[in-house]
């Protein structure tokens, strides 16, 4: 917990102190908040394939996603998103009961981090932080994302997400650490 924290401070320093500038930048180049909505499609690996023990399931999750990422200057932008990972599921037979299949949800926000942009691809970095929810899992575990992709500006109002990794930290027991990518597209509402 405390690694994560330390982790999730640095990043944020490193982003203040990139955006820190010595001089004001004209009123013709400064940048406006734009905020772009979106929705993905998700493939991930849930590193759990049931009867209690994280392990790499033979099945990988598909589902739907949506995003919403806020850019208030070229360095500070904050990404929120939902996933709900229902399709392929896999399924468990108990010893007792019915059978039920193996889903995973997820709600995170965090900082967002654009490396740069070149002809029209802006690669990016992402520390996400939430929470998330399994079938066999009772309640919410808070969950850490790492992860980054490239996002390729189509128009002035349309953005497609053409990949983005996700690797997971969900604090619960035993611990899983999903992962997988996602593709998608977004329009700019501001």
């Amino acid at each position: 917990m405390k690694r994560s924290i330390v982790v999730f401070c640095s990043l944020m320093l490193a982003v203040l102190a990139v955006s820190a500038h010595a001089q004001v930048a004209p009123s013709a180049t400064s940048h406006r908040t734009e905020i772009y909505a979106g929705g993905e499609v998700s493939f991930f690996q849930p590193d759990y394939a049931g009867q209690g023990v994280a392990q790499s399931s033979p099945q990988k999750l598909v589902g739907i996603g949506a995003y919403v990422d806020a850019d208030f200057t070229r360095w500070i932008q904050i990404e929120a998103e939902g996933r709900w990972l229902h399709w392929n599921e896999l399924m468990i037979r108990p010893p007792t009961g019915s059978s039920f299949g193996i889903y995973q949800n997820t709600y995170m926000i965090g900082p967002r981090v654009p490396v740069g942009t070149f002809k029209g691809f802006t690669p990016y970095g992402k520390f996400l932080i939430g929470w998330a929810s399994m079938t066999e899992l009772s309640g919410r575990a808070t969950a850490w994302t790492y992860g980054g992709g490239v996002d390729y500006q189509l128009s002035r109002k349309i953005s497609v997400r053409c990949f983005d990794f996700e690797y997971q930290q969900w604090r619960v027991a035993p611990t899983l650490h999903p992962y997988g990518g996602s593709v998608g597209l977004s329009y700019r509402i501001f």
